[in-house]
């Protein structure tokens, strides 16, 4: 009697387990076509306002950078050695920074 008891027990939650599983994925079926019926309302009135999602691709965007000058700008002039100052890896090993 025990036995039979605990074997209708496991039948029981099983049966549960399944009825709820095959609940669960209806309402996620259920929310995914409620989901693909809102997005297709909200791209039909997107279109009756002329706003096409393709359209914009094509269009040039406006930026906020100024345009840069047509003429390009003048090299810096180049260095040469009496101009630069001295780093410490120009100098030999061994002699003291002159003052």
């Amino acid at each position: 009697m025990p036995e039979e008891k605990r074997t209708d027990d496991v039948d029981k939650l099983l049966t549960e387990q399944k009825s709820l599983e095959e609940r669960k994925k209806a309402l996620i079926e259920d929310l995914l076509q409620q989901r693909e019926a809102a997005l297709k309302s909200f791209d039909e009135k997107l279109a009756q306002l002329g706003n096409d999602a393709n359209a914009n691709s094509a269009k040039s965007k406006r930026s906020h950078h100024s345009k840069k000058s047509a003429k390009p700008a003048a090299p810096p002039p180049a260095e040469t050695k009496s101009q630069r100052p001295v780093r410490p890896s120009d100098r030999p090993r061994g002699q003291e920074p002159s003052r």
